[in-house]
């Protein structure tokens, strides 16, 4: 059964809608029904709006803190970095990359210890790579800084700096597990470092967990000679960061590995995806039952059309038609709820942008102020069409009814 009517189906189904004062309950379950789509579909439209920019948002934040691709040697630290990162630096995609040393130790202050992520990193290529080392100072370990007997500089995490009590200019005592063997056994590493900074990604875990001193104090400490973990790697288009790596891996042969963001994070967003999912299939409830007071209202305007529907008919309207004609004045209220519900979802979603929420978050949420909302044309289709379609499947029963009655019958008993 099509749905577009003729002007003489659009024109009856009309007046039905409008001649509704001898039918007031039924004019109320209308109203009420256009109200119930109109609710729904604002309420999903803020809900994937929300969702939507959160997953944005924490993407943004978690690609500021971590590269795009990380490239390794299977069990074994890279040597040969420099020809390895010439050879990166010529494949297509590639923006920028930067050699980096990675180890897990313990950092201890005067007033506190703390389990940390260490990663040597090179100041003057770390931060076209990641844009949370764009601005972070780390002093030149030169032969000057060695013989005037200064400790070199830490960067550390907002949140690690706090649970270690500790501000630019105190010390840190770095431990690592790559010690020596003493008479005694093996021995961590034990050595000083001069906190000379601080950063914040927005993201707790991060913030908490890592810090960053030179590549070249981190290689000293590690034992590595010249060697590094890998190489980290930032891409012209994120979205196409496995074909990149996919492309270095060529380049460079068997004995490499390359992980790209989305590997790296697959679980997280894959769960945010579900979760997206999820609430579009629940909240969509709130329309299905604004579509059964369609049908409901539907119902009764068969009933009291009855003698109207058998006129037409003995005039010479198909039962098409008299579908056509209920179908059109359902889909009428289901319109008319699913545009105001778009307006208001849209302006409700315009407004959460201006809103503060700080003091509602606190130091759970703390990564941003205001609530990331995003609305995107495909979603607020989806979900318009999602709509409609309830709606329109909500006339088809009222309409068939109308459609089966039998004019005769219904002109002597109506």
């Amino acid at each position: 059964m099509a749905f577009p009517t003729t002007g003489f189906e659009s024109l009856i189904g009309g007046r039905y809608l409008r001649a509704r004062s001898k039918h007031a309950f039924i004019s109320l379950i209308t109203y009420l029904s256009v109200a119930g789509v109109a609710v729904g579909v604002m309420a999903l439209i803020v809900v994937i709006a929300v969702m939507t920019g959160f997953e944005a948002d924490l993407k943004q934040r978690i690609l500021g803190g971590q590269a795009n691709i990380v490239l390794q040697r299977y069990g074994q630290a890279m040597e040969d970095w420099p020809e390895v990162l010439l050879t990166v630096a010529s494949v297509p995609g590639v923006a920028a990359a930067t050699p980096f040393v990675y180890s897990q130790v313990m950092l201890r202050s005067a007033a506190a210890t703390s389990g940390a992520v260490l990663r040597g990193v090179d100041p003057r290529t770390a931060g076209g790579v990641l844009r949370t080392l764009a601005e972070i100072e780390l002093p030149d370990p030169g032969p000057e800084t060695e013989a005037a007997g200064r400790a070199p500089g830490i960067v550390l995490g907002r949140e690690l700096a706090r649970n270690l009590g500790v501000a630019p200019g105190d010390l840190v005592h770095v431990i690592s597990p790559r010690g020596m063997l003493a008479p005694t056994g093996h021995v961590p590493a034990l050595r000083a470092f001069r906190v000379t900074g601080g950063f914040e990604s927005g993201m707790y875990d991060y913030d908490q967990t890592f810090a960053y001193i030179h590549l070249r104090d981190a290689q000293r400490l590690m034992r590595l000679g010249e060697a590094v973990s890998g190489l980290e790697i930032r891409v012209h288009d994120i979205y196409r960061a496995r074909e990149v790596a996919d492309r270095i891996l060529a380049r460079l042969g068997p004995g490499y590995s390359a992980r790209d963001w989305m590997q790296m994070n697959r679980n997280l967003f894959k769960a945010l995806k579900l979760e997206r999912r999820v609430m579009f299939l629940i909240l969509t409830l709130i329309v299905l039952v604004a579509a059964f007071n369609i049908a409901s209202s539907l119902i009764m305007l068969v009933m009291g059309k009855t003698r109207d529907i058998a006129i037409l008919k003995a005039m010479g309207a198909t039962d098409r038609s008299i579908r056509r004609i209920f179908v059109f004045s359902g889909m009428v209220i289901g319109t008319a709820g699913t545009a105001l519900g778009v307006i208001l979802g849209v302006g409700l979603c315009e407004a959460l942008k201006r809103y503060d929420i700080h003091e509602l978050t606190g130091d759970v949420y703390y990564f941003t102020t205001r609530l990331p909302v995003k609305m995107e044309f495909l979603d607020i289709a989806a979900i318009v069409l999602a709509a409609l379609g309830i709606c329109y499947l909500a006339t088809l029963y009222p309409a068939r009814q109308a459609a089966r009655l039998n004019p005769v019958e219904a002109i002597r008993y109506g």
